[in-house]
């Protein structure tokens, strides 16, 4: 088996891994929407998602040993395509349309922009000021799209896709630090942005759990969006990386997020309704109460009681009782 077939093959399990763990995340959502992040701790679901993406991760790294950055970081975005049906399989409902759109859009989208944005695997690492740096201004972007406000679910979404892009920025920098044979293979370097790297990753999964509460598909699309946006504004700023293509790839890039922000749109307006409606069923005309006639509050003539599955028929004077046909 070629190395690049190796690659994808791992790629392909890496994305599925995602995908089941975002799942997961977003049912433990739908089945505890209150939960405090101790007591997801303390939860068998929670762990079993962690492990999922802990397990998706690592075949990511690996899969980077045997393919370019070019052909694999693009099939992460496969995550999107196996979690919408599977998260609507076992939901027990089918993949509506618009989500199929939405997620078609949202991969074309994410694709131009990949293939813009990456290229080889770099040698170049952030220096110490610079993570440090980069972590702050991220914990105060993440602190703003956290406020209370109108769509919290793509707004958490969208600090999750952050924090997950700047772990992996800061991932890099301690892999080739940490394989650099004219350095030390634990410095005070490579521990501290390795400590940031865990600060980050963890927060980013925290923040998901979050987002997942008002569904899957918008939500799950803008962290697969924002996690490779964050993670290629500091390439290109901070790592000496260059957009592919000159002027066409900036405009190949605009292009592809124009359709992932078309994408996202359309899934955040797909949102189906759950599988138990609790509405109150409307009164059948059984339920309906009989109407209660007052009892007279004085002398005179008794009103007749009436009287169900029966007809009342006017009576000679003299006699107060109806006769029942």
């Amino acid at each position: 088996m070629s190395a690049a077939l190796l690659a994808v093959l791992l790629s392909l399990v890496s994305a599925c891994a995602y995908a089941a763990a975002a799942v997961a995340q977003e049912r433990l959502a739908a089945r505890s929407p209150g939960s405090s992040a101790l007591r997801l701790l303390a939860s068998g679901a929670w762990w079993w998602s962690v492990a999922l993406n802990a397990s998706a991760a690592l075949l990511h790294v690996v899969a980077l040993k045997y393919g370019p950055l070019t052909v694999v970081q693009p099939l992460g975005a496969l995550t999107l395509v196996a979690a919408v049906p599977l998260g609507a399989r076992l939901a027990g409902r089918r993949v509506s349309a618009v989500e199929w759109r939405g997620t078609g859009l949202t991969l074309l989208g994410l694709g131009a922009l990949l293939l813009t944005a990456s290229g080889p695997t770099p040698d170049d690492v952030l220096s110490v000021t610079e993570a440090v740096a980069v972590s702050g201004a991220t914990a105060v972007l993440i602190g703003l799209l956290c406020r209370p406000g109108a769509r919290p679910g793509l707004r958490h979404a969208t600090a999750s896709g952050i924090a997950s892009g700047v772990a992996s920025a800061l991932t890099q920098t301690v892999t080739v630090a940490a394989t650099d044979p004219s350095g030390p293979l634990l410095s005070a370097h490579v521990i501290g942005v390795a400590a940031l790297v865990a600060a980050f990753a963890a927060g980013g999964l925290l923040l998901s759990q979050t987002a997942y509460r008002g569904g899957l598909g918008a939500p799950l699309a803008v962290v697969t969006l924002a996690n490779p946006v964050a993670a290629a504004a500091i390439g290109l700023s901070l790592l000496g990386e260059r957009l592919r293509g000159g002027a066409g790839g900036v405009l190949l890039a605009l292009t592809g997020a124009a359709l992932a922000a078309w994408g996202v749109l359309q899934l955040s307006r797909a949102t189906p309704r759950p599988p138990h409606d609790t509405r109150p069923a409307a009164p059948g005309p059984s339920s309906v109460p009989a109407p209660s006639v007052p009892a007279p509050s004085g002398p005179g003539p008794a009103e007749p009681e009436p009287v169900r599955g029966s007809a009342l028929v006017p009576h000679p004077p003299g006699r107060r009782q109806p006769t029942r046909l």
